[in-house]
């Protein structure tokens, strides 16, 4: 194991930005996961997070992923192209009417491609449906370097940012 140093920086939207929702990409689908298996969502948080260090769901019993990903205020929402999983967001909306970006992401064969705009503003105006009056979510240095430029061209301020240090195994 190695120490790793990186920064984590909060960011918000208090109103629906400006920009439309844009036309689904050809083949694409997105669509909300109702009740989703604990395998499922563990599917998806490793496949969209593992090369960017998601590891803090894997120290959860299988029982409390199900409470979490299960509940009726967390709103997972797949893309899909082809029968499989391009990406999803997860909208919490445990705290309403402040919603937050739990999850947000593609799988590696799915970057690249301009679906990480898309997914993303999909998600921001899904949140704004359900009538919330802030949208929070946080990224870190570890994540994808396009992340925190795409959260600032779709809307999101940064509100704070702290630098941590944890274990890999990288």
């Amino acid at each position: 194991m190695t120490q790793l140093d990186y920064t984590v920086t909060w960011l918000e939207m208090t109103a629906r930005p400006d920009a439309p929702r844009r036309e689904t990409p050809p083949g694409v689908t997105l669509t909300r996961a109702l009740h989703p298996p604990v395998h499922f969502f563990r599917y998806l948080y490793d496949a969209v997070g593992a090369p960017y260090e998601w590891t803090d769901l894997h120290a959860w019993s299988d029982a409390e992923v199900a409470a979490f990903a299960q509940d009726p205020a967390m709103h997972l929402l797949v893309a899909r192209r082809d029968g499989w999983p391009l990406g999803f967001v997860m909208l919490d909306h445990r705290a309403a009417p402040v919603a937050d970006i739990a999850y947000f992401g593609l799988v590696p064969e799915a970057t690249g491609g301009g679906l990480g705009p898309w997914l993303l503003l999909e998600g921001v105006h899904a949140a704004w449906d359900a009538g919330i009056e802030k949208l929070t979510v946080n990224t870190c240095t570890l994540d994808h370097p396009a992340a925190l430029p795409l959260y600032r061209r779709t809307g999101f301020a940064p509100v704070r940012s702290e630098t941590r240090r944890r274990e890999s195994s990288g």
